[in-house]
């Protein structure tokens, strides 16, 4: 897992090549752990360009949400408690389906049948 510095340096400069593409140093590869690849989430800034590494876009939101969630007093269990509900009614706006209370999946998807 990539660590988080908020550090912001100079690193290089680098040229766009024939099909658009970008090289980023092997130092910096290695360092960020990336390899070929690696999804980037490209980020328009004024006249400027961020590239960030999606894994630490992704960590960046898991972070967030987490503290989202502890913020508010969520546990784990709390959520997993409510995931097959919710799953049933993702479920049956998806298929037109009125959901129906105390229904697990197995009775959607029976009814969809019908």
């Amino acid at each position: 897992m990539a660590t988080h510095d908020s550090t912001i340096e100079y690193l290089t400069t680098t040229k766009i090549g024939e099909k658009g593409q970008l090289t980023v140093p092997k130092q910096f590869r290695e360092d960020l752990g990336l390899g070929n690849g690696s999804p980037f989430a490209v980020l328009r800034l004024g006249d400027g360009l961020i590239l960030v590494p999606e894994q630490q876009r992704f960590e960046r939101l898991c972070e967030q949400i987490s503290s989202a969630l502890a913020a508010e007093g969520m546990q784990p269990d709390n959520l997993l408690a409510t995931l097959t509900e919710a799953r049933d009614r993702v479920y049956a706006r998806r298929y037109n389906i009125k959901p129906s209370r105390g229904r697990g999946r197995k009775g959607l998807r029976s009814q969809r049948q019908k």
